[in-house]
């Protein structure tokens, strides 16, 4: 868990806000090290997390968790996290080994009309069994989704249309019903000056969920270049409320670069944020 992004971001696992939908981006960079800082958060925060991991397998998120202090095992066991392992899932969809295997949530692989209302429906009913129903379980706090990343889903066939209908509704009972936390991850491919005419890709499910957040965090690299202190920058912007309403004007505009401290995980080549790297670089308020 990074102490420093939390004080940038004004929250602990104690008190942090509740029915907030993070959007969480990079561009030329990578910001996996920020669904890492949030999964190991919101456990420690006790909330029942449901992560639908989709561009990793369970034992890859597990190992970077241990390294940050949290078992996603032991997660897993009392209940507390719900894991959608994606590529598992992707495969007993197409290469199907025993009748009635899976739980369905990536049936849009093999049907694309069903779209992704399995998805969803997974998510809902994960959501909301928050424990405590039954004698001797524990019960959590409020839910959390955290998705990485949603671009993938793209690259799957489905239409940047389907995938922000699938975030509205997710948001509608994570953090509109349920007061919840939602957090997801979309990547964005090239420059952000680009247009290629694709208006189903990744710059259109960015600015459609930009829209429906209510903070961005988005990591890109330097526009200097390479420079071998600092490996890039985070973008920080809060959205301005209205009526519990999420609106499309800036509130609050923030940047700061962070360096990778290249920790040796077992299984893992990916590189693990160090938050005592952590330098604002600027602040000032959006014109």
């Amino acid at each position: 868990m990074y102490t420093e992004l939390n004080s940038i971001l004004s929250t602990t696992p104690d008190s942090f806000t509740r029915g907030e939908f993070i959007l969480v981006s990079d561009r030329r960079s990578d910001a996996s090290f920020l669904i890492h800082h949030f999964l190991s958060f919101y456990l420690r925060a006790r909330c029942k997390v449901c992560f639908l991991g989709l561009v990793q397998s369970f034992s890859h998120y597990s190992a970077v968790s241990q390294r940050l202090g949290v078992s996603l095992a032991q997660a897993k066991e009392k209940g507390q996290l719900i894991f959608l392992e994606g590529l598992k899932e992707s495969l007993s969809v197409l290469i199907p080994q025993e009748a009635n295997r899976g739980s369905h949530a990536m049936d849009f692989l093999r049907d694309p009309t069903v779209g992704l209302r399995r998805l969803y429906e997974f998510v809902r009913s994960s959501v909301r069994s928050s424990g405590g129903e039954e004698e001797g379980t524990e019960e959590w706090g409020p839910p959390v989704l955290l998705v990485d990343d949603l671009s993938v889903l793209l690259s799957l066939g489905v239409s940047a249309g389907a995938v922000l209908d699938f975030s509205h509704y997710c948001r509608a009972t994570v953090c509109s019903q349920l007061q919840g936390n939602m957090v997801m991850l979309v990547r964005c491919v090239g420059e952000e000056e680009e247009d290629d005419g694709d208006d189903e890709g990744s710059e259109r499910l960015l600015k459609g969920l930009s829209h429906q957040c209510s903070l961005t965090l988005h990591v890109q690299g330097l526009p200097t270049g390479y420079c071998r202190d600092i490996h890039g920058q985070v973008e920080v912007c809060w959205r301005r409320r209205q009526a519990a309403r999420v609106v499309g004007e800036i509130d609050k505009f923030t940047s700061h670069s962070f360096t990778f401290d290249w920790l040796l995980v077992a299984g893992v080549n990916d590189p693990v944020w160090n938050p005592d790297c952590v330098e604002e670089e600027h602040s000032a308020p959006a014109s």
